[in-house]
């Protein structure tokens, strides 16, 4: 890697000019529809050997490692965000999608390969297993701001944050088959077990543990605890893979578990993971911009051969995963169709197809520049459209509602309290009554009342109405009694 003719000054000021580019490309991306990543990956483009020539960059192992940690920081995020409630309904259609769906798509697309780009089997099915996966960070951030239903958010994103065992599974068993020809394929399904199962299991308890000790921990600075609880997110990655298990898994499932306890400090945890998830998407896209050269990318029969492997990926294999991957569960017509229009490609298999060119495989190179090409593609056709499909099948939810969290106060660590949002509905209790007939816990007093667009200061009087926005500052030691009443619903009898 070269850095053109930059000292440590120029160096520093190139991060930041990739960053608050990247900030204006996630501007200007929101408004004309088009994922962000495209933005990204056309900066490190521009900025390449090929373009401008600020950068020269070829290290494939590097672009590895920066996309994994990247990767390991998206799918914390994700996972945090992420309502169990919601995903408990659609846990076993994800996990389908996740595992035969990608299974399919990879083999489809693989036998579509050996005969596009006329290479052996095993070469066409390492294509179709690198690009086998739907994307978390790609996924994760065309969802963000749109208005999907629920369950078709849930799904995409459940599937997207479970699936890269399998895709990275087939990708190592093709290279292992391609390096070791003696190798027998199934000495390695159960190491597919394995992976999945020790992953969930490792997600589970260490995603307990850290709701623990997040909870329990008293830290002189509230700044501490965003990155005491994303602490956990990397040792949860190294423990599973140093024992050989899905460590993309583990992650994912230990921020859900994570992001669905009561935890303290929540806002902080939130907002910090969210803008370090941004940064960490635009320096691995960007990076992976820098990786691929335009003059290798956009060569007339990489076009071509792109073209016909992303249409058989978007309108073929894709849609006939989804179909057999979801036969007899809850499912519409309309709901397939988008789940199969929606599955985007993204970070994952470009960091995949790295692999190969890691491990000497032939031909490792034009895998990367042609697999390149069809991220691309997927990007602009498929996550440029993900609205205009959703509204065209009737898939599209009501406005999201502003998340439900805790605000500390800056002095939180020394007075030991935090002021809890809560979003009053119809169904709670303490809806129609006024403030001076409700028991509220000791050392818990209501501070605001947000209903609409207007600011009301309680008084004993004050009747709380469906939709309003409660501001309590209650002490730590009282807060789950508070959450209790709060949620207590209405007697119907």
């Amino acid at each position: 890697m070269q850095i053109g003719s930059f000292d440590n000054d120029g160096i520093v000021f190139l991060i930041a000019f990739l960053l608050i580019s990247g900030v204006f490309a996630a501007k200007f991306s929101s408004r004309i529809g088009l994922p962000s990543l495209v933005l990204f990956i056309l900066v490190g483009m521009l900025i390449g050997s090929d373009g401008l020539g600020f950068v020269y960059f070829d290290n494939a192992e590097l672009a590895q490692m920066v996309g994994i940690l990247a990767l390991i920081i998206i799918l914390f995020e994700g996972g945090l965000q992420t309502k169990w409630k919601t995903v408990r309904e659609v846990a076993l259609p994800s996990i389908s999608l996740a595992t035969v769906g990608v299974l399919l798509t990879s083999l489809i697309t693989g036998f579509a390969v050996h005969y596009i780009l006329d290479v052996s089997w095993y070469e066409g099915l390492l294509f179709g297993a690198i690009v086998g996966s739907t994307d978390a960070a790609a996924v994760f951030a065309a969802l963000k701001e749109r208005n999907i239903k629920a369950k078709m958010g849930a799904t995409l994103e459940a599937e997207s944050g479970t699936n890269d065992p399998m895709a990275v599974f087939l990708t190592l068993i093709f290279i292992e088959l391609l390096s070791q020809p003696n190798t027998s394929l199934w000495i390695m399904i159960p190491s597919f077990f394995w992976q999945m199962g020790i992953g969930l299991l490792l997600g589970l308890g260490i995603g307990k543990l850290a709701s623990f000790s997040i909870n329990r921990i008293n830290l002189e600075s509230s700044g501490l605890y965003p990155i005491f609880t994303l602490s956990f997110g990397f040792i949860t990655y190294s423990i599973a893979s140093g024992i050989d298990a899905s460590g993309f898994l583990a992650v994912y499932v230990s921020a859900l578990v994570i992001g669905n306890s009561e935890l303290t400090y929540r806002y902080s945890i939130s907002q910090f993971n969210e803008g370090f998830a941004w940064m960490a998407q635009i320096l691995m896209f960007v990076i992976l911009g820098l990786l691929a050269f335009p003059g290798h990318v956009f060569q007339i029969n990489v076009i071509t051969q792109g073209l016909i492997i992303s249409f058989v990926l978007i309108f073929v294999a894709r849609p006939v995963a989804v179909f057999l991957s979801l036969i007899k569960m809850k499912y519409t017509m309309k709901e397939k169709i988008f789940l199969s229009w929606a599955g985007l490609r993204g970070a994952v298999p470009i960091v995949l197809a790295t692999f190969p060119i890691v491990a000497g495989i032939e031909n490792a190179v034009l895998y990367f520049n042609i697999i390149f090409f069809v991220v691309l593609t997927s990007a602009l056709v498929q996550g440029s459209s993900i609205n205009t499909v959703a509204k065209k099948l009737g898939l599209m939810g009501p406005v999201k509602d502003t998340p439900h969290h805790s605000i500390e106060l800056i002095s939180i660590a020394k007075a030991n309290a935090e002021m809890v949002q809560f979003q009053a509905n119809n169904d709670n209790a303490v809806v129609g009554k006024k403030l001076k007939d409700i028991e509220f816990p000791t050392r818990a007093t209501i501070s605001a009342i947000v209903r609409g667009d207007r600011l009301i200061t309680p008084y004993g009087d004050t009747e709380i109405k469906p939709g309003d926005f409660l501001y309590i500052l209650v002490s730590r030691k009282y807060k789950e009694e508070l959450r209790k009443m709060l949620n207590e619903k209405k007697n119907k009898d």
